[in-house]
């Protein structure tokens, strides 16, 4: 889209001098935002031609006034035309730093980014997750590379980003980087967000994800089947090591709670429910929304079982959970030890929840959504789409036996 630059003279009323003199005000509007600046000439009012932006009759002072129009009006244009020729965005800004004489600094990427980067620093444990804080982080040193690879630079102009930019950008991030379709999504995201930023600031003027278009792919969720459960359940385990590993994993199982809303429960967190029994309230710390689930048995053994632990007491924490890596780790073994022939990580207990445990026997997807603290009932549609496998094996068993019904009524 061509720029629009109008030009307007116009006689300012409002701001009438002493001697009843009026003072001349040019105003810029550039793709419809406006600036107002002073010509410092004055008029009498009645001396003065609306329609035509300028002083009327031919006189000494109406010519002097008229030729110091014209120049400021040329100035304006060639203004105009050295920003275009500079390839800097032509805003009501960029032109009045141009006409006042004052150096118009480039605003450049990395100082941006690294602005946004440090005030979610400043939130971390607030507002945002530490996660939130690292994805960011890598977001910046990513756009860093690619800049080093595709221009041999180390920063830019914000102005000098189009689409071209963002599409090299992406296939920078899947060829170079050999991330993921959805991996490589993710960072573009993180990287809208910073030209949000500007936008929003009138920074740039357009936005080059403009025609940029990208999709996040369906991935399926793992989730842990009754067998697969019952087997972790059942089994003896020689180190208290894994032992606690498997009863922490098995609360997520029966709670739907996140790693880190699971390490941030003390025995505060419970309380009777609505229904007179006992129930978790918490906020999940990734979208800080409410998460309110009733206790099962299962859930009721393992807080039983770790209540006097000299850890949950000493640090007032509901159960002593290891580090989310550690736990990783250890789960890992443990599949190898019940012959379960899934990659098993902690978030893999959360799917099951919402799977196997609830959707699967007959929860309502709106109460399991709740529970697990979504915020839209479309997150929670997602496990109800794994659930189709399960629709699939359960018919496969009902033709089974309607085959063999009518094979016998047939004999």
């Amino acid at each position: 889209m061509k720029t629009k630059v109008s030009i307007l003279f116009y006689a300012k009323k409002a701001k009438a001098a002493v001697n009843g003199l009026i003072p001349i005000y040019t105003r810029i509007t550039i793709n419809g935002k406006r600036i107002e600046l002073s010509t410092n000439r004055f008029v009498e009012i009645s001396k003065w031609s609306t329609e035509a932006g300028k002083m009327k009759g031919t006189s000494e002072v109406a010519r002097s006034i008229n030729n110091h129009l014209d120049l400021l009006k040329s100035q304006i244009r060639d203004a105009e035309m050295e920003l275009i020729h500079k390839k800097i965005a032509l805003t009501t800004e960029t032109i009045k730093s141009k006409l006042l004489g004052v150096d118009e600094r480039a605003r450049m990427l990395v100082p941006i980014f690294q602005d946004h980067n440090n005030k979610i620093k400043e939130l971390v444990g607030k507002e945002y997750a530490k996660g939130t804080l690292e994805r960011y982080t890598t977001s910046l040193k990513h756009t860093i590379e690619f800049m080093h690879w595709k221009y041999n630079i180390s920063d830019i102009d914000i102005t000098r980003i189009d689409h071209a930019f963002i599409t090299d950008y992406e296939f920078w991030l899947r060829s170079v980087r050999n991330c993921a379709n959805n991996t490589a999504v993710k960072y573009i995201k993180n990287f809208n967000k910073i030209i949000k930023i500007c936008l929003a600031n009138h920074w740039i003027e357009k936005n080059p994800f403009a025609n940029y278009k990208s999709k996040v792919k369906e991935v399926e969720r793992v989730y842990l089947t009754e067998d697969e459960i019952q087997s972790i359940m059942e089994k003896e385990f020689k180190t208290e090591r894994l032992s606690l590993v498997r009863d922490i994993f098995l609360f997520s199982c029966f709670t739907g709670l996140a790693y880190i809303d699971v390490k941030n429960l003390t025995k505060s967190h419970i309380s009777f429910g609505i229904d007179g029994e006992k129930w978790i309230f918490t906020h999940r710390q990734k979208t800080e929304s409410a998460s309110k689930i009733p206790i099962l048995p299962v859930t009721q053994m393992i807080i039983d079982k770790y209540e006097n632990h000299a850890q949950c007491c000493n640090v007032d924490k509901l159960l002593p959970i290891l580090s989310n890596q550690k736990m990783n780790a250890y789960l890992k073994e443990l599949a190898d030890i019940c012959n379960i022939e899934k990659e098993l990580t902690f978030h893999i207990a959360r799917h099951t929840f919402a799977t196997t445990v609830t959707l699967t026997n007959g929860v309502p997807i709106e109460s399991v959504s709740k529970m697990l603290g979504h915020k839209n009932l479309r997150t929670t549609q997602h496990y109800a789409k794994v659930l189709d496998r399960k629709v699939s094996q359960d018919m496969q068993i009902l033709k089974s036996k309607l085959t063999k019904q009518l094979l016998f009524k047939s004999s």
